[in-house]
């Protein structure tokens, strides 16, 4: 260990430990680590600043003048009152300059101590029907910024009541409105009988000083610390159209897939959460997931003809009816229409589609886990239903001798998945991998087993089915085709990336935590017209009629109305090159930066 001494700096102590930082074999990840983060210029600028402070505390420097501004306008005073060398003019002249004036201000601002904002004096008069000793009067200073807080009126009482405090707002920061307390001015003005969104709009058009009179709560909690949860959302929410909200200021809107820190869940009903990414450090409200569950349930029941998919749901307490009705609880693009026919028939079929130059082939996948016919619409259990609300993810990179994670490619119709990823091995195959799927049909001459395909007989295949060993499988001219988990098992064993691509039905198998799978989804940009389908010039456009480019785009809205929520990156392909070149980036930030993924894949 390095010595110190007692007059050592803080940042000094820091580069002495820096430099005896040595890696060992049992703890280098460690070290490199500790190295990394105590080499940071900014935590060596923390040190110094501590340090300065530090002296200055010891030392406790006084101010020679107080008034340092007042001193130089009497000299610049009696300089201009006779004869001036060019000495004394030029300083004249510097004394006169506007960057030397608010250098003296700001010394005499300090030397006087003289931080705080100017409030008004307190009311002298209290009402004679409120005890003196139960008041609490509450000066916040406020400027375009919410108040923070939200406020209901008890029905019993008919008291107007803080009912949540927002996490970062004004009212938090100043520590002195706790949930719980009873309001009864604001400014002066009794706001007993006023309507809470009356009182709200007083809150809110008020600047500057904001002077509360409060009845403090019986028993006020300690304020909790801020949590480390974090969602990523499964669904859009627009809280300006959410009739239930008890603030739509103070909700946060968000789009299904942004990741979500809730700092406070005390309310059961409303979150505090920030969006990751933000700049603002203000928590706003969020629906919880057993509210959002009970709205949606709620829905699903009072209509005639369920949802196939849908977010969450509404409560059907007595108090909350009349939110449980309101159009704003669910977001039309998180629920499939139960009037629409694509997505219960796309989310049952089983065929993927495959363009190219010459024309358009079929290809055949089978799902293992299909039990109903894809144009049969399925009436879900609305005690089972599974809601697509939160999921709890934490951030994840795979450490040094992990096998990595697992690239699964999910494409709309024309995507060309297969050409897609095979570039990609083929410019690294060192790096990169290719699952080897299993085939029933007779080799091929140039073929070489365990590399094109492994070829096995239909009832070793069939006995493979029915031991679970393919993740997918299907029947392509009476031969059967499938990708087996052990192929996967076997790429990754190598500490290669291995690329399959599939049918989004496979990501049931795929999505656990012994793949970790990184998700992309593969989509054609189509605009008005076939020549504008992957550039005037591709040859993907030749023979495609406008039937084929329309089924084309439903296909993509489809399949990310169905599995949009499992996607961890949508890759829009306009041409090949830059499609790889997209491709190729996206695979290097998953090897090099930490991703979210859920916590129960991390977690043991």
């Amino acid at each position: 260990m390095p010595i110190v001494s007692a007059s050592t700096g803080l940042h000094e102590t820091l580069a002495l430990l820096t430099s005896q930082l040595h890696p060992d074999a049992n703890h280098k990840e460690d070290l490199v680590f500790l190295k990394d983060v105590f080499s940071e210029k900014s935590l060596g600028y923390l040190m110094k600043i501590h340090d300065k402070l530090r002296q200055y505390e010891k030392h406790s420097p006084t101010p020679v003048l107080y008034s340092a501004s007042c001193l130089a306008e009497d000299l610049a005073e009696e300089l201009q009152n006779g004869p001036l060398e060019d000495d004394e003019r030029e300083l004249l002249l510097l004394l006169s300059t506007p960057h030397l004036k608010a250098v003296l201000s700001a010394h005499d601002t300090v030397a006087q101590k003289n931080f705080d904002p100017v409030l008004p004096p307190l009311p002298e008069d209290f009402d004679d029907d409120v005890e003196e000793e139960s008041v609490k009067i509450v000066r916040l200073v406020k400027n375009k910024e919410p108040l923070g807080a939200t406020i209901r009126r008890d029905e019993v009482t008919g008291a107007v009541i803080v009912a949540r405090i927002m996490r970062g707002g004004a009212a938090d920061r100043s520590g002195l409105v706790h949930v719980g307390d009873e309001l009864r001015e604001v400014n002066g003005n009794l706001i007993t009988h006023k309507r809470p969104e009356e009182i709200s709009q007083i809150l809110s058009q008020s600047q500057g000083s904001i002077t509360l009179k409060i009845i403090p709560a019986v028993a006020e909690e300690d304020r909790l610390k801020e949590s480390r949860v974090y969602l990523r959302a499964l669904f859009d929410y627009m809280p300006y159209e959410d009739k239930a909200t008890p603030c739509q200021e103070a909700g946060l809107p968000f789009k299904r897939g942004d990741i979500l820190q809730v700092v406070s869940q005390e309310d059961a009903t409303w979150w505090q959460a920030k969006r990751v990414g933000d700049c603002n450090l203000r928590a706003a409200l969020i629906p919880s997931t057993q509210f959002q569950e009970r709205r949606l349930r709620y829905r699903m029941k009072m209509a005639s003809f369920p949802s196939p998919i849908s977010p969450k749901a509404s409560s059907c307490d007595r108090t909350e009816r009349e939110d449980c009705d309101s159009e704003g609880a669910l977001n039309g693009k998180d629920v499939v229409s139960p009037k629409s026919k694509a997505a219960p028939v796309f989310c049952g079929q089983a065929f993927s589609w495959d363009f190219y130059s010459a024309g358009l082939r079929r290809s055949f996948r089978g799902r293992k886990d299909r039990q109903s016919s894809p144009g049969e619409p399925h009436t879900p259990d609305t005690n089972h239903t599974e809601f697509l609300i939160y999921e709890e993810v934490t951030q994840y990179l795979p450490r040094p001798g992990e096998r990595p994670r697992l690239i699964v490619l999910i494409g709309s119709l024309g995507a060309r998945l297969t050409e897609l990823k095979q570039k990609v091995i083929a410019e690294n195959p060192r790096r990169y991998g290719l699952a080897v799927p299993h085939t029933t049909r007779a080799r091929k001459s140039h073929e070489r087993e365990g590399v094109e395909y492994h070829f096995i007989s239909k009832s070793a295949f069939e006995a493979d089915i029915q031991n679970g060993k393919f993740i997918e499988y299907g029947e392509y001219k009476e031969n059967l085709y499938g990708t087996s988990l052990e192929s996967i098992h076997k790429v990754l064993d190598q500490h290669k990336f291995c690329l399959v691509d599939v049918q989004p039905e496979a990501l049931k198998t795929l999505r656990t935590s012994e793949f970790k799978p990184f998700v992309i989804f593969v989509r054609l940009r189509i605009l008005d017209s076939k020549r504008k389908l992957l550039g005037s010039s591709s040859s993907l456009s030749s023979g495609i009629t406008e039937d084929d480019l329309q089924e084309m785009k439903m296909s993509a809205e489809r399949m990310d109305e169905c599995y949009g929520h499992l996607v961890d990156y949508v890759l829009v392909k306009e041409d090949p090159v830059s499609a790889l070149a997209e491709l190729q980036v996206v695979l290097e930030r998953v090897q090099m930066e930490p991703q979210w993924v859920p916590v129960s894949w991390v977690r043991s």
